[in-house]
């Protein structure tokens, strides 16, 4: 229960986080998306079923407040949280690389997927212009916070963990 409550409130902070104080950070009108950065870490440290959990909350708060449809970011995070679980077993706590990959490769896959369903179904297929002024530089936004957010999120996923198999060794 603890880890729960614990995860939601990195996913309330996160968000707040992207709608207010990156709000007024933008670069060229780009911010990174802190949400994204959220859900893969916790799909490749905990595993498919908390990935797409945190990828539903995720999904919902954006439907919520910035999606014109109910469902799609939804839809959208928890596959991404999904997928990035499936690198659990070749995640260690110690490399930085897997996770600023798979980071890199959900906000990419990300933002494909808003141009595809989104801009491209409106009749807007300027793709080339789209990939250049927003899709790539949230991109490197992304994984330049990704930086400093990554190493928070997996400081309290190890002291958790770490409270876990305290909790658990006292019942054995």
């Amino acid at each position: 229960m603890k880890r729960k409550l614990i995860t939601f409130m990195i996913i309330l902070v996160c968000f707040l986080l992207q709608s207010t104080v990156f709000h007024y950070l933008t670069f060229a009108s780009i911010r990174p998306n802190l949400l994204i950065v959220v859900t893969s870490s916790f799909g490749f440290m905990r595993g498919k079923k908390e990935g797409m959990f945190v990828g539903v909350i995720c999904g919902l708060l954006s439907d919520l407040f910035w999606g014109n449809v109910l469902g799609f970011y939804m839809i959208l995070y928890s596959v991404t949280g999904y997928v990035n679980g499936s690198f659990k077993r070749m995640f260690y706590d110690d490399d930085i690389k897997l996770p600023i990959v798979l980071i890199g490769a959900s906000e990419l896959i990300y933002g494909l997927m808003v141009y595809a369903c989104i801009y491209m179904l409106r009749g807007d297929f300027a793709f080339l212009s789209h990939l250049t002024s927003i899709i790539l530089p949230e991109l490197v936004y992304t994984i330049l916070v990704t930086l400093v957010l990554y190493q928070i999120i997996l400081y309290v996923n190890k002291k958790l963990e770490e409270e876990e198999q305290r909790s658990a060794s006292k019942f054995v």
